[in-house]
């Protein structure tokens, strides 16, 4: 399902218009001025009972190589998203 196919099924189960679901979802995803991108960059999470948890985890400098030319590279600190799912979900998926 793609963004289009979302704010689609979110307008039919609501009754939302296309066009209020349509900022609805950029309100929450939207990965410059959404919802929950703003929480994650104040380092906070975000966490939806029985859905899942939207955290940041911390990666730690490394060195890492270059496929193309094998020379070695230093590969710096980084932060990054990462979604752990609820077991409401997990039971949801797995019948």
């Amino acid at each position: 399902m793609n963004k289009t196919e979302l704010i689609d099924k979110l307008a039919d189960t609501t009754s939302l218009s296309k066009a209020d679901a349509g900022r609805a979802v950029d309100a929450l995803f939207d990965a410059s001025s959404g919802i929950i991108a703003g929480v994650l960059k104040a380092g906070d999470k975000v966490q939806i009972t029985g859905f899942g948890t939207f955290e940041t985890r911390k990666r730690g400098a490394r060195m890492g190589r270059n496929p193309r030319t094998g020379e070695r590279i230093q590969i710096p600190a980084s932060v990054s998203p990462a979604f752990r799912a609820g077991k409401g979900l997990k039971d949801g998926v797995n019948p």
